[in-house]
């Protein structure tokens, strides 16, 4: 495995702990900035859309700019961003302060996908995707806990200082040592929304959507679960989501490993159904701890497992438009896990939190559907060698 996959999969956990960070110090904003939680709360979902709009535009107004100059440039102005958020005097500059370092760390993360696939041979492009994952994944994760540890010793602007001198050894870093990758050839705009009237396409994208709304259903209501169902508190509640993390890191791993060795198509329906049925089953172990947290671990792998068959799947089928399309993808991403939170809230108002699971199952059981019907398309799909020297012409 090229090394340098590392560095990138590094930069991509600095980018992503940005987008949950709040979470973790959201008390101390509304106490020195003196504004509602529900103010406090926005900054998490101002991110998140703009990160999902983000992507698929910038990686289209930036198409002509070379691969290294252009992850350079989105670096610095992550730094900037940071830096911004940290000196904030007013709600008002965070707010646009977290808008631009979504911006930035939306080309980021698609240009971290894009690049790692292109620096390895085909054989080992699932296990790239997977390490990637792992960062993007564990930085997700790690996000809260994280913000909530330095803001409670140093101040809630400490985790954004951080975050800004991370950004700038990741630079220095990359500045060494990424490669000068080739920029992939300009597709006219109206090529590239023509590939998103491909039934096959727009099929695979709802894959990663209708997944994630299932999974954060449950996911974004987790501690109330665990408290209701199975009592969990204080250390216990830590521990959970310490064992949550680590998973969901090593699922992005599996997940790519299994890429390479079934292919993308076996892999999506494979680990997509295994989701499912774990998360449905989840209600039924709450009476033993110990087979929950079995459970529980491996639902967690399997919610990031998803993603490295995923991209690799887009890359294969329309090798051509694939920056815009793993663009879309992270752009999609994101609008499901708003929507699994939007809907894992109305289940709790109109029933109860012990509901969740099986309602995110059901849209689990939608995005199991959207696999079949994608890769029983025909269309574009290619080897992957083909896919491969398209992509490296």
């Amino acid at each position: 495995m090229n090394p340098r996959v590392f560095i990138l999969a590094i930069a991509t956990f600095v980018v992503g702990t940005v987008e949950l960070i709040i979470g973790g110090t959201m008390n101390l904003i509304t106490a020195d900035l003196n504004i509602p939680l529900s103010a406090a709360g926005q900054l998490i979902t101002v991110f998140s859309l703009s990160f999902a709009v983000s992507a698929p535009i910038l990686m289209h107004v930036t198409r002509k700019i070379a691969r290294k100059r252009l992850y350079l440039l989105a670096l610095f102005g992550f730094f900037l961003s940071n830096v911004l958020a940290a000196l904030s005097p007013v709600y008002s500059v965070l707010l646009i302060a977290r808008i631009l370092s979504a911006s930035c760390g939306a080309l980021l993360t698609v240009l971290s996908i894009s690049i790692a696939t292109q620096i390895v041979e085909p054989a080992y492009r699932g296990r790239a995707l997977g390490i990637i994952f792992m960062g993007i994944s564990g930085s997700l994760v790690l996000g809260v806990p994280m913000g909530m540890t330095l803001g409670n010793a140093f101040g809630w602007r400490a985790p954004f200082w951080l975050i800004a001198g991370l950004s700038l050894v990741a630079m220095l870093c990359l500045s060494i040592m990424l490669p000068n990758v080739q920029t992939p050839p300009a597709i006219p705009l109206r090529q590239q929304l023509a590939s998103l009237k491909s039934e096959k396409i727009v099929s695979a994208q709802l894959i990663t959507m209708l997944m994630l709304t299932g999974h954060l259903t449950l996911y974004a209501y987790f501690t109330p679960f665990l408290q209701e169902t199975m009592q969990l508190e204080g250390a216990w509640l830590s521990f959970v989501y310490l064992l949550f993390g680590v998973a969901a890191v090593m699922g992005g791993g599996v997940g790519g490993w299994i890429s390479d060795k079934w292919g993308p198509p076996k892999s999506i329906l494979v680990i997509v159904s295994a989701f499912g049925l774990v998360m449905a089953s989840l209600p039924f172990t709450t009476g033993s701890l110990y087979v929950f947290l079995i459970v529980m671990v491996v639902w967690s792998a399997l919610s990031w497992a998803i993603s490295p068959a995923q991209q690799n799947y887009l890359i294969q089928t329309s090798p051509r438009t694939a920056d815009i399309l793993l663009g879309l993808n992270t752009s999609v991403l994101h609008v499901g896990i708003a929507l699994g939170s939007a809907v894992g809230g109305i289940v709790i108002e109109k029933a109860s939190v012990q509901y969740n699971a099986w309602v995110g199952a059901c849209f689990v059981l939608v995005s199991l559907g959207c696999a079949v019907y994608s890769i029983t398309r025909p269309g574009s799909e290619k080897t992957t060698a083909d896919a491969a020297s398209t992509i490296d012409a």
